[in-house]
C-alpha cells in the first residue's frame, strides 16, 4: 500500500506521511543535518520503539532512546526535566533531533521537549494511536500539564514532518481506538461531512483499525486538521475551531486527575457544546440528536455526573480560549459551519449542563 502525504503549509510546511508499514519514510522526515537522533518512546512500546530506532540506525543515525511514563503521566515537569538532562548528557546540537513515538501524550512531551532544547531543535512525532494520528501530532502543539490544567504550558514548535503508520492501531486496545474516534467525528461536525456519513453507514468497522473506511477516514481528519493549521499556527483565530467539545472536555479531564480518556471528554463536550448552540437559537435540535446518535453508536459517552457542574464550571474559567472573565465556546451554527459563543450567562451554561447529565 502506498503512503499518502497530506502537506501542512505555513511558515513552517512539513508533510504528514499516511500508510501502513510506512517506518521506512521516516529518515527522509528528518533531514541531511542530523546525526544524533533521542527516540522519546512510552515505556510500554518497546515493540514498536525498536524498529523505529532500527530504521534510524540504519539510515547512519547516532540513535538514542529514551522511555517516558505511558500516558498523561509522561506530560509532567520532573518527566521533562529528565529528558533535558538526556538531552545535556548525549551533547545535542541545534541540527540534532527528536522523534516522538507513542500516543498524543508522548508526542506532545517530546515536541515540547525539541520546542525548549536549545530554543528549538528538529522533531518528528510518530504517533501510535488514532488519537495521536488526527490530533496530538498534527498542528505543532506541544505542552505538559500542571495541576491546574491541561496544557497550560507549552509552546507552537511545527514539526519536521509526521509519520503516521497505520500498522501500529492493530494491537491498540479497543477503547482506546474509540477514544481517538471522537476527533476523527469531531472533524466531521466542524469541516467534513463525509466523515459523518461513512461513520454513520458503518458504526461497527468505524469503531475498529481494520475497518473498511479506516484510511479514507483518518486521512480526511488529517486534511482538515491541515487545512486549519496551515492558516493559523497559534491559534489566533480559525485554528479555535479544532477545539469544539475541548472547553468542558479538558475540565472533565482534570476532574478525573486525567484518567478519563481524552475522546470520551471530548465526545460528551461536543453534546454539550451543540446544547449551548441550540439553547442560544443557533443550532437545531436534529444536530444536536445527530451528536447523541453518531457518538453512542460508536460507544462513547454522551453525558456527565449531575453533581459535578461546579467543579467543571471553576475549571473552564481558565481555558485557554478564554479571554480576561469571557469564556468563549466553539459552537455550531450548522454542519461545518463552526462559529463562537461569547460571554453565555450563567445560566445558559447551567442548562446546557443539565442536559447532558446522569
Amino acid at each position: 500500500m502506498t503512503e499518502t502525504r497530506v502537506h501542512v503549509g505555513g511558515a513552517d510546511p512539513y508533510d504528514v506521511v499516511v500508510g501502513s508499514g510506512v517506518l521506512g519514510e521516516l529518515p527522509g522526515l528528518l533531514g541531511g543535518r542530523t546525526r544524533t537522533v533521542a527516540v522519546v518512546h512510552a515505556e510500554g512500546l518497546p515493540e514498536i520503539a525498536r524498529p523505529v530506532c532500527g530504521v534510524l540506525e540504519k539510515a547512519g543515525y547516532a540513535v538514542h532512546a529514551l522511555p517516558v511514563p505511558d500516558g498523561e503521566a509522561a506530560k509532567e515537569s520532573g518527566v521533562l526535566a529528565g529528558l533535558w538532562s538526556r538531552f545535556a548528557e548525549l551533547g545535542m546540537t541545534r541540527t540534532d533531533a527528536v522523534v516522538g513515538v507513542g500516543g498524543g501524550a508522548t508526542t506532545d512531551l517530546a515536541g515540547f521537549a525539541a520546542a525548549s532544547w536549545l530554543r528549538g531543535v528538529p522533531v518528528v512525532p510518530v504517533p501510535t494511536t488514532l488519537l495521536g494520528m488526527v490530533d496530538a501530532a498534527v498542528g505543532g502543539k506541544t505542552g505538559i500539564n500542571l495541576p491546574e490544567g491541561k496544557n497550560l504550558v507549552g509552546a507552537f514548535h511545527p514539526p519536521s514532518g509526521v509519520l503516521c503508520d497505520l500498522a501500529t492501531l492493530v494491537t491498540l486496545p479497543r477503547e482506546d481506538y474509540v477514544s481517538g474516534l471522537a476527533e476523527v467525528i469531531k472533524a466531521g461536525f466542524i469541516a467534513d461531512r463525509r466523515i459523518l456519513e461513512l461513520v454513520e453507514a458503518d458504526p461497527a468497522g468505524a469503531a475498529r483499525p481494520d475497518g473498511p473506511h479506516t484510511r479514507e477516514l483518518i486521512e480526511r481528519a488529517v486534511r482538515v486538521k491541515a487545512n486549519v493549521v496551515s492558516d493559523d499556527l497559534r491559534e489566533s483565530g480559525l485554528r479555535e475551531i479544532l477545539n469544539y467539545g475541548h472547553t468542558l472536555a479538558h475540565a472533565i479531564e482534570k476532574a478525573e486527575d486525567y484518567r478519563f480518556r481524552h475522546g470520551h471528554a471530548v465526545a460528551i463536550g461536543m453534546v454539550y457544546a451543540a446544547e449551548l448552540a441550540r439553547l442560544s437559537g443557533r443550532l437545531g435540535q436534529d444536530v444536536v440528536d445527530r451528536h447523541r446518535a453518531i457518538l453512542t453508536s460508536v460507544g462513547l459517552p454522551v453525558a456527565y455526573a449531575a453533581d459535578a457542574w461546579s467543579e467543571l464550571r471553576a475549571t473552564m474559567t481558565i481555558d485557554k480560549k478564554s479571554r480576561g472573565a469571557t469564556l468563549r465556546f466553539v459552537v455550531l451554527d450548522g454542519l461545518a459551519e463552526p462559529g463562537r459563543l461569547e460571554g453565555p450567562a450563567e445560566t445558559l451554561l447551567a442548562a446546557a449542563y443539565r442536559e447532558i447529565s446522569r
